[in-house]
């Protein structure tokens, strides 16, 4: 009996540990790196590529041929010493031996073109984290203003519902005109479906965020927010545009794409020179030394075949790629100043708003109420300062959302933590 109460006892302790446990982004973005399934199957991309890095290294492959042997003999053959015992006077064999030996250094240059492929490889493992990151940081941005707009309408939702049952009971004692019980009525159930509204989206981005981190248990009483820390523009350094050309993912994969086609154009052009086969022969009985050995060479004439079209195409390719690279640099350079005007703006804003202390408002709707039941306000006066005032909390609530979001996307772009 007394190991059941103490298992019990250890179940309940393990229990009322799982219910406490909080995440912070910090913690969030741990479960991400080390759960998400689809960095783990992405990263198997850069160990295929290293993998054929080790390929390219190799020669080729010697062939070994056996020919001219003769199964049976004519009246014609000459007696040859035998080769085991008794056997192989009237045996002939041909063996020939061949290596393919590439000139033009085509081994080394495909060993960096391979090397060049597992740099893109990892630059797209890298493009896939940082994307999901992202994702990661703003659906925890939106939680955190669905959460505050959930607080705000459930404390509204409450005034109402008590409103709604004075009014209800006031209206059946024809204290009160049926007219007025209908608009608080018809209000309440205006917030009713922005609380479903905000459950349906809550709910998207919970289940979005615990297949990120891996963690079907997630919900949002177990995100620790904290407090919002808001980075304004006096943080963000003065040669961002500069870092944001060597670090930006988009730029160094384009970068790395130009080396590609350079190598690949430089492959082409040692295609020209033709490879070299150096052949080793030996041949018994059938020249006019019973035992042969020779050695030879076969070599391509480059007459008709001097690779042009192939050069030609990488050389455009190169050409291509280049002109990529420049206009995504003015691409992105036009992209964070967007950014960056748009943080200014939100920070303007923001810095004007003042809506950081929700009981003080919350305590203005409270006495707005009493002033109703004074009849120092009419009921068409309270519904429009609830609905002024909500819409202003919420308006505040996205912004500062937006200006996170913001700020993550800027993050992403210039690909450095600001």
């Amino acid at each position: 009996m007394e190991k059941k109460l103490h298992i019990l006892l250890i179940l309940f302790c393990f229990q009322l540990a799982a219910k406490a446990q909080t995440y912070s982004l910090q913690d969030l973005e741990s479960q991400f790196l080390e759960n998400n399934l689809q960095l783990i199957a992405n990263k198997f991309n850069v160990n295929k590529a290293d993998a054929l890095i080790v390929q390219e290294k190799l020669w080729t492959n010697p062939s070994f041929t056996v020919d001219n042997i003769n199964l049976w003999s004519n009246p014609s053959f000459e007696t040859m010493p035998n080769i085991i015992g008794n056997y192989g006077s009237k045996q002939q064999v041909n063996m020939d031996l061949e290596q393919l030996i590439e000139t033009a250094g085509k081994r080394k240059k495909r060993v960096a073109i391979k090397t060049l492929e597992r740099n893109a490889a990892r630059l797209e493992f890298e493009e896939l984290l940082r994307q999901l990151k992202l994702e990661l940081r703003t659906n925890f941005h939106s939680l955190g203003r669905i959460q505050l707009e959930e607080f705000q309408l459930n404390s509204i939702y409450e005034l109402f519902t008590k409103l709604n049952s004075q009014y209800k009971a006031q209206s059946e004692k024809q204290h009160v005109s049926q007219v007025s019980y209908i608009r608080i009525h018809t209000e309440l159930i205006g917030i009713q479906k922005e609380l479903m509204d905000l459950q349906t989206e809550k709910n998207d981005k919970l289940q979005h965020l615990r297949i990120l981190t891996q963690n079907p248990n997630l919900a949002l009483e177990n995100i620790d927010f904290g407090d919002v820390e808001l980075h304004f523009l006096k943080t963000i350094p003065i040669n961002l545009k500069e870092t944001a050309m060597t670090q930006n993912i988009t730029i160094q994969f384009l970068g790395n794409d130009i080396n590609l086609s350079e190598k690949q154009f430089s492959l082409e052009k040692a295609q020209r020179t033709p490879n070299l086969n150096f052949l080793m022969n030996y041949e018994r009985g059938g020249n006019v030394m019973d035992n042969f050995f020779g050695v030879g060479v076969n070599i391509d004439l480059p007459l008709f075949n001097r690779n042009k079209g192939n050069i030609q195409a990488a050389k455009i390719q190169v050409e291509q790629s280049q002109a990529s690279l420049k206009a995504k640099q003015r691409e992105l350079e036009n992209e964070i100043d967007k950014l960056l005007r748009r943080l200014s703006l939100y920070e303007s804003n923001l810095k004007q708003w003042d809506f950081k202390n929700n009981d003080i408002h919350g305590q203005v709707l409270e006495n707005y109420i009493k002033h109703l039941q004074d009849k120092q306000v009419t009921l068409i006066e309270f519904i429009d300062f609830s609905q002024a005032y909500r819409e202003a909390q919420q308006a505040y609530f996205e912004l500062q959302e937006n200006y996170l979001n913001t700020f993550e996307e800027l993050q992403y772009l210039t690909g450095q933590e600001l």
